[in-house]
């Protein structure tokens, strides 16, 4: 699959809010409401929110994109947040926080997971680390995760609508 990594410009955010709103829900664990779902789409994976991300110089959103759509994408954020279980989960800093990492359920396992992965790594290589958070049921992501590099380092918590998940701190060291 041909494949391209590159930042989006504003032209793009309608179809990625789209990608956004259909990968989000791949990730949730098997509990989660459609509810509470759809709230975290609307709150954070809106048109309007990606052009706030675009916009935000400790950001950076990638996409994947073949020929005719955008395949997937991911977020970079400079820095760890003032959360006690990540500040001790991610000790080394410079950090980078890969925010999000989602890709069509129908490109899964055609490399497009890969590429964003080794574009974020490689845009991310003037910190001493790259951390991230995934549900502690996500069996699936933490595998893929794992084979690029990334332990499990500590626990967090991760408001889903009116629920609180769990999820795994994984950090990659450069």
């Amino acid at each position: 699959m041909d494949v391209r990594i590159e930042v989006p410009t504003p032209a793009d955010l309608t179809e990625l809010a789209t990608v956004a709103a259909r990968t989000f829900p791949l990730a949730c664990p098997p509990g989660a409401t459609e509810d509470n779902v759809n709230a975290f789409i609307a709150a954070n994976l809106s048109e309007t929110a990606f052009a706030g991300y675009l916009s935000d110089p400790d950001r950076l959103l990638l996409i994947a994109r073949d020929d005719t759509r955008i395949l997937g994408y991911a977020m970079l954020i400079r820095g760890v947040p003032e959360d006690t279980d990540v500040a001790q989960a991610v000790p080394l800093r410079p950090a980078v926080e890969l925010s999000k990492m989602y890709t069509l359920a129908d490109v899964h396992g055609a490399g497009v997971s890969a590429a964003l992965m080794a574009e974020s790594l490689r845009r991310s290589a003037d910190a001493a680390c790259v951390w991230l958070g995934v549900n502690q049921k996500n069996v699936r992501a933490q595998r893929f995760y794992a084979k690029a590099g990334f332990r499990v380092s500590g626990t967090k918590t991760f408001r889903l609508g009116d629920t609180v998940e769990n999820d795994y701190v994984m950090v990659r060291t450069s």
